[in-house]
């Protein structure tokens, strides 16, 4: 744990008591503030009772005494409406604030490597993450990925976090100045929350804010917006801009042409590795991803050749493209993770015999976007609330099955793929949707698709 001493003697309210924000509590009572905690969830205001943590509901504190309102980055403090405590504490000009901007308030002597875009950024996160740590550095990893950021340990000078920030965690950190602030890309997603693209636009920039001349802004150049970012960022001249690409040469940069790395950043281009010895990190996303990782490890110092041995030898993440088994030559890959179809074209593309097993809470757009992959999919296998809208959209130019849930579909999807015996076939969960109709969460989706794949595994 890092105790937050910025607050010390000062009244601190906490809204949101899950994870972070409990972490959040604890850590400023830790350092010496008067916390007064908060969440609308009753058992979660027990839990953190039961820690030691005193309880204050909102609307009866004095926001003029507040020094900060740390606010969970789940909760809404604009759009679409705002949280009833953060109105009131923007009505007292208390600084809202999240457990992110704490962290950078009580390690200032850190430093700090931060991955932000729609997709993609905890396979990035992880993949500096590991890199870093196969190099020797001292090391955590966390924010929006797992871990908590104040229940890291102390690192102190010298030390690296290395952050994966949603849009929601940007708006509430300010003073947070990245050593390498990644972009990977941006394409329509929590639209709502923001007020619309331009204001979720805003928040993934503000990964940007604060940087110096010494540091780097690594920017994706395979989407428009992102482009547009990039060339305003070497137009301000703030930072050093390297641009990455998973798809095409860029100039002065890191990208993956054809599955060969190379580095373009420095005085001569070097071709750093061929992007077929990292099998764990299949995709034109996923080279993406690795070529941000590449520069990521670059600007903090990691030798080329480490760098590339850290991606050869990343092991992957959980729930993205997980290869899981594979039975009588059909392989069985969980991107549970995938909850939109942007996501869930990064994984179709990667596979020309695909068993797809697809639905859940939809978001806008369908599977619309997903028209030009269809001829990669033999049979799609349909589940939860978006099972008929799915049907339509797919019509006549993919056979469908409405499989109801997830125990269905991957027992369907397995006698299909059995039967027809292609070369290269892959039953594939990638459900380009939210998992909460049938889930509690996209990892229990991708779990529950691990224990059947594996009992599959166990038949005779």
């Amino acid at each position: 744990m890092i105790p937050v001493t910025a607050y010390e003697g000062q009244d601190v309210a906490v809204l949101g008591l899950a994870r972070t924000g409990l972490a959040a509590a604890v850590a400023l009572r830790a350092g010496g503030a008067r916390v007064h905690a908060w969440d609308d969830a009753a058992p979660r205001r027990e839990a953190a009772a039961a820690e030691g943590i005193p309880i204050a509901e909102p609307a009866a504190l004095d926001w003029r005494r507040m020094a900060a309102l740390v606010m969970s980055p789940g909760i809404p403090h604009t759009h679409p409406k705002p949280h009833p405590a953060a109105a009131a504490a923007r009505k007292a000009k208390v600084p809202l604030i999240g457990d992110i901007e704490l962290l950078v308030r009580s390690a200032p002597a850190a430093r700090y490597v931060a991955v932000t875009g729609t997709n993609g950024k905890s396979t990035t996160t992880a993949l500096i993450g590991h890199i870093l740590k196969e190099s020797g550095c001292q090391v955590a990893v966390g924010g929006n990925l797992g871990t908590p950021v104040l229940s890291f340990a102390p690192l102190g000078k010298g030390g690296i976090y290395v952050l994966e920030m949603s849009s929601y965690q940007l708006e509430l950190t300010r003073s947070l100045a990245c050593e390498v602030a990644v972009l990977l890309n941006v394409t329509p997603d929590h639209l709502e929350r923001h007020g619309g693209m331009a204001g979720y636009v805003a928040a993934k920039e503000r990964i940007f804010a604060n940087q110096r001349p010494n540091q780097a802004a690594v920017v994706g150049m395979d989407d428009e917006i992102c482009r547009g970012i990039g060339k305003k960022l070497r137009a301000e001249k703030r930072q050093t801009v390297v641009p990455i690409s998973g798809e095409r040469a860029v100039e002065g940069g890191i990208y993956v042409e054809d599955g060969i790395m190379t580095d373009a950043s420095g005085a001569r281009v070097a071709v750093v590795m061929d992007m077929r010895d990292a099998p764990r990190l299949p995709g034109r996303h996923n080279w993406q991803n690795a070529a941000a990782a590449f520069a990521a490890a670059r600007r903090v110092g990691i030798p080329a050749a480490a760098a590339a041995a850290g991606i050869e030898s990343f092991a992957g993440l959980a729930h993205r493209q997980e290869l899981i088994a594979t039975i009588d030559g059909v392989a069985y890959v969980n991107d549970s993770k995938a909850t939109n179809a942007d996501a869930a074209a990064r994984a179709l593309v990667c596979y020309d015999a695909i068993y797809w097993i697809a639905g859940g809470v939809a978001k806008q757009g369908g599977i619309e976007s997903l028209r030009p992959l269809f001829p990669r999919v033999r049979q799609a296998f349909l589940i939860g609330e978006a099972a008929e809208s799915f049907a339509r959209t797919l019509g006549e130019a993919v056979p469908h099955t409405r499989s109801g849930n997830l125990a269905s579909a991957i027992a369907e999807a397995s006698a299909a793929a059995r039967a027809e015996r292609i070369d290269g076939a892959v039953v594939l969960l990638s459900p380009a949707c939210a998992s909460f109709d049938q889930f509690a969460n996209f990892e229990a989706r991708g779990e529950a698709f691990r224990a059947l794949a594996a009992g599959l595994a166990r038949r005779p």
